[in-house]
């Protein structure tokens, strides 16, 4: 029988308000971590990109890349999960969910778009400016 492997959490509190936040504004993001990617980790087959090895305490981080809207990933950069694999013990620490800004700041207060990319309460003309400096370059 093949070993499965348990998830645990650096911070699980702050962890899953970004989850959730991925499950607001990205559903299809969502929807392959939750349906394709826990399942496929759980069964020991590492997705992502391989980042750092430490051979002192065998373990091996990972980050993988989730579905992104282009535009979305071009404003606030492309959502990644970041994770830790503990082989001698059968863990994943799932450490974070990236780009962090965004995601607290969507948990936190509903999220207005400007033309169907989130902008954050915080830095609103910044992110418009991104948005129709991006739609003038496509034409």
């Amino acid at each position: 029988m093949k070993q499965t492997y348990i998830f645990e959490y650096l911070n699980e509190n702050d962890f899953r308000k970004k989850e959730r936040s991925v499950r607001k504004y990205n559903m299809l993001a969502y929807k392959k971590l939750t349906f394709e990617y826990y399942p496929e980790l759980k069964n020991g087959n590492f997705l992502g990109k391989l980042v750092s090895v430490n051979k002192k305490e065998k373990t091996k981080s990972y980050e993988l890349a989730l579905p992104t809207d282009e535009l979305f990933a071009k404003v606030h950069g492309e959502i990644h999960l970041h994770y830790t694999v503990y082989e001698k013990n059968n863990i994943i620490l799932l450490t974070n969910i990236t780009p962090e800004g965004i995601l607290e700041e969507g948990h936190r207060a509903e999220l207005s778009t400007y033309k169907g990319v989130m902008i954050s309460k915080s830095n609103p003309e910044k992110d418009m400016f991104k948005v129709n400096l991006l739609n003038m370059l496509q034409k």
